[in-house]
């Protein structure tokens, strides 16, 4: 596949890791964070995971998964120069986004109907570490929440250039990066899923 010679993709591909060690920082920071915590309230903590829905979050994972999996064959049918397919694909991915967003409202929907937020008085009447857990859990998921909108964003522009003839087989640089991008973010998740879902 010949590439567009004025672009400097090798640059292009570089910058992109580089961005995407900085959100390997910030999230691993947020790791480091639980673990120090969790060997402080391991009891608190495995309590207040189990007042999580695991089912949501699992139906999460599996709907970032099969998202990772449209991204993924996206970039491979704008290299075969399939811009209708490659299209449809990336809105696949965006259609998952979505559907990982409704669940998170209802998550979200159903712990705050509860009385369950950072700085709640539910909280601050309960233990210590529950407190911890859900400021950690409403701080991480949150974070990882904006990331999936910002993700489904970029991947809906490249889409308009995919269909515009922009991104195709000799200059598919922006795709591949927005799909590194976005497995990225189901990356993540897979971290996240069960530290705070399955947490024992």
């Amino acid at each position: 596949m010949t590439h567009h010679p004025d672009k400097d993709y090798a640059g292009a591909k570089l910058g992109m890791w580089l961005f995407l060690f900085t959100e390997i920082i910030l999230f691993g920071g947020l790791f480091l964070l639980y673990a120090v915590y969790l060997r402080s309230y391991p009891q608190e903590f495995a309590a207040a995971g189990g007042q999580l829905n695991w089912i949501m979050g699992a139906a999460n994972t599996v709907i970032l998964l099969t998202s990772s999996l449209c991204a993924a064959m996206a970039v491979t049918a704008v290299q075969r120069d399939e811009p209708r397919r490659a299209a449809a694909l990336i809105g696949g991915t965006i259609l998952c986004a979505a559907g990982f967003m409704v669940i998170k409202y209802f998550e979200w929907s159903a712990k705050i109907g509860h009385g369950i937020y950072p700085g709640s008085e539910h909280l601050k009447a309960g233990a210590a570490g529950e407190s911890v857990f859900f400021s950690l859990y409403f701080l991480t998921t949150g974070i990882h929440g904006l990331h999936v909108l910002i993700g489904a964003a970029l991947l809906g522009w490249i889409a308009v250039k995919v269909k515009g003839g922009r991104v195709n087989g000799g200059d598919y640089i922006l795709l591949e990066n927005g799909a590194l991008y976005w497995h990225l973010v189901d990356l993540i998740w897979i971290f996240i899923f069960p530290l705070y879902y399955l947490v024992l």
